[in-house]
């Protein structure tokens, strides 16, 4: 049963510097999905977090309970030891409420969006304001340049969109007469190459054949790893995926893949990838679950696996785990396998077009960024200063 967190907890929560160290919420419904109160209207409920852009919650558990408050009909964002000008009078409050509950339809766009609030929030109780209707430009301009100086620029101009976007919502609910953030610049960032760590064709192979397939969580690993590499899918699209999403077509496996914004994904499988699922599908005696997740967590240390899918957090910490013990130093993640595989595709020959097919991308740009064959030319260059 999940209770209100006490505001010294909230209080503790509210200094975090890279994430969100706390999200509140609050529940219309005062029953969850699993008829245990989750809170009452008028209490908030403080959900911690870890700082991590992978990893949001602590455990599974205020992870289901943070989706659960989030699609709820009502939802506010305040720290009781943060107060938010964003929640100061009924109007905004429900304009508030409408926006993180309507408006904002992706998860993972609704807490960042929702950090930024957060943030804004701090810097505004911090220079005394206490009202939407006293914040101008030159606030928001400062906000900027406060964020600069402890995170990156992608970060603070995601940050700015969120309060452009929530000021202009604010605005056609006649809450603000006009949008402070309209005008003011977000810092300038332009970006040729990604920044994800990249595995060589050999090291990928080394990690692969390093996973211990005699245990059923082996066998799911490295399907699930070769299921990012081979088909360049993002984890999100992995661990959506249900049994009916690989199925056979003219002789030949295919995987279904939902990515984000809706978009549905198919492609036929690589010949290892194919042995790679089929085994494990075999050994999971999951073939006939069609609606069942694919990709589901394992009981303990007994290798059983139970009906729930993996979190992505899950699939970060395996990664990791894996990595090491195949002995791979670079600091990789689950997007690194998105990279590694569009990476050898094109350094065998692959077009940048086909490439953005695969990925699912929609302009060859932002393929392009995970093209890292100029990582080569550029050591080989740098070999060459003979001192």
């Amino acid at each position: 049963m999940l209770r209100p967190a006490h505001h010294a907890e909230c209080g503790e929560l509210a200094s975090g510097r890279n994430s969100a160290e706390g999200v509140t919420a609050i529940a219309a419904n005062p029953r969850g999905a699993d008829g245990h109160t989750i809170a009452r209207p008028e209490v908030f409920m403080c959900l911690p977090a870890r700082v991590s852009g992978i990893d949001y919650m602590h455990d599974k558990g205020h992870y289901h309970a943070y989706n659960r408050a989030m699609t709820t009909t009502a939802i506010q964002v305040q720290s009781p030891a943060l107060p938010s000008i964003f929640t100061a009078h009924p109007q905004a409050r429900k304009r508030m409420r409408d926006f993180f509950s309507s408006h904002i339809r992706n998860k993972n766009t609704r807490r960042a969006y929702l950090e930024a609030v957060r943030q804004f929030s701090a810097f505004c109780a911090g220079v005394g304001i206490e009202d939407l209707a006293q914040v101008e430009p030159i606030h928001v301009a400062g906000f900027v340049e406060d964020q600069l100086r402890e995170h990156s620029r992608p970060t603070v101009k995601q940050r700015l969109a969120a309060l452009r976007m929530l000021f202009d919502w604010m605005v056609v609910g006649q809450v603000i007469p006009l949008n402070p953030a309209h005008s003011v610049r977000g810092p300038k960032h332009t970006q040729k190459k990604g920044k994800t760590p990249v595995l060589t064709p050999e090291e990928t192979r080394t990690l692969l054949d390093a996973i211990d397939t005699a245990s059923l969580p082996g066998l799911r690993d490295r399907a699930l790893i070769g299921l990012m590499v081979y088909t360049f899918a993002r984890v999100g699209a992995v661990i959506g995926m249900r049994g009916e999403d690989f199925f056979v077509q003219g002789r030949r496996g295919w995987v279904r893949l939902h990515e984000k914004g809706g978009k549905e994904h198919e492609m036929p499988t690589h010949h290892n990838l194919d042995s790679y699922l089929e085994e494990y599908i075999a050994a999971a005696g999951i073939g006939q679950d069609r609606k069942g997740p694919l990709f589901r967590t394992s009981k303990g240390r007994g290798g059983e696996l139970a009906s729930r899918p993996m979190l992505q957090s899950d699939v970060w910490r395996m990664i990791r785990r894996r990595a090491l013990a195949a002995g791979i130093e670079t600091e990789i993640g689950c997007h690194t396998f998105r990279a590694t595989g569009i990476t050898a595709y094109l350094k065998n020959g692959g077009k940048l077009e086909i490439a953005q097919q695969m990925a699912n991308h929609e302009s060859a740009r932002t393929t392009g960024l995970y093209d890292r064959r100029s990582d080569d030319i550029s050591l080989d260059e740098v070999e060459r200063i003979m001192i």
